[in-house]
């Protein structure tokens, strides 16, 4: 049976004005939440962030960078980097987002599994954003947990399709952060930054195949780390129809990689909290509905 009390973190100001014909889908988080809202999964159970800044982000990025991207002084060639035209509201929801995977974990923490229905920013760097990420979410939650003793210890667990570069990168010398990876190689971002488990996957990976990676990896992570929390980025860009996927993993196959995921960590007794990562679709409705996947799949946990 559907928990329509699984706990949700979600912001009006995630969607706003965009262009419908831009590659970076912003309708898609107004439209998984009222995706979520017509399957009965929401009802008193949406915790709304803070608006952001971007002081809480100086724990993880460089100050200079972020309060050039505040103020919109951040030159073309650093813009075009990023992908998105810079306007105040995209800062609104850029520097409200972070706070919103923190909130999703801290409430994790406490209910088992919580789902944030934005996130996954895996792309932003210590001083430069790319790939339609300028700050990077995981990075900035699970250090914000660790340095408040919250935790002592993570799991960022990525099933992006894309590799986690910027995570990667920006965690690279905390011990406490483990970064794993599993994405198609011969995909973006072309020049990789070393996770500390990284597996590339061939194109056109089909079902099984990649079941049985995320099954036995996620396992023997949990075995030998035994995380305090598991950080999952639920991108489904992996699907077959995906416009920038280059894998062949069908709908169903997402459903059941989300279940595993999801059912392993209960198995083990650690929170997980979710974010929706990628999704290319320039079928929008489609695309919500496939963000969706991984809220169904914890409201059945």
């Amino acid at each position: 049976m559907n928990n329509p009390n699984l706990p949700l973190v979600y912001h009006p100001n995630y969607s706003f004005n965009f262009d419908p014909q831009h590659r970076f889908v912003m309708s898609k988080f107004a439209r998984l939440y009222q995706e979520l809202k017509t399957l009965g999964l929401i009802q008193n159970n949406v915790y709304e962030p803070e608006l952001g800044s971007p002081s809480p982000l100086e724990l993880v990025h460089c100050e200079q960078y972020l309060w050039d991207l505040w103020h919109n002084r951040l030159d073309p060639k650093a813009m075009r980097r990023i992908g998105l035209p810079w306007s105040d509201a995209l800062m609104a929801r850029t520097f409200t987002a972070p706070l919103g995977t923190l909130k999703t974990a801290e409430l994790a923490l406490q209910y088992g599994t919580a789902c944030h229905l934005a996130g996954g920013t895996h792309h932003a760097h210590f001083d430069f954003g790319s790939g339609f990420c300028m700050v990077n979410d995981l990075a900035f939650a699970a250090t914000e947990l660790i340095n408040t003793q919250k935790i002592t210890n993570a799991l960022i667990f990525d099933l992006d399709v894309h590799q986690g570069d910027g995570t990667a990168a920006m965690l690279k010398h905390n011990p406490y952060v483990f970064t794993c990876s599993i994405h198609c190689e011969k995909n973006f971002p072309f020049r990789k930054h070393q996770s500390d488990l990284d597996i590339g996957l061939d194109i056109g990976l089909t079902d099984s195949r990649y079941l049985d990676i995320v099954a036995n990896t996620l396992e023997s992570l949990l075995l030998d780390l035994n995380p305090d929390i598991v950080f999952y980025d639920a991108g489904v860009d992996v699907w077959q129809g995906d416009s920038l996927g280059k894998l062949d993993i069908s709908w169903l196959g997402i459903a059941k990689r989300d279940a595993l995921v999801l059912g392993l960590c209960h198995k083990h007794g650690i929170p997980v909290a979710t974010v929706i990562g990628g999704g290319y679709d320039k079928n929008h409705q489609r695309l919500a509905k496939r963000h969706a996947i991984v809220v169904q799949q914890a409201a059945k946990i």
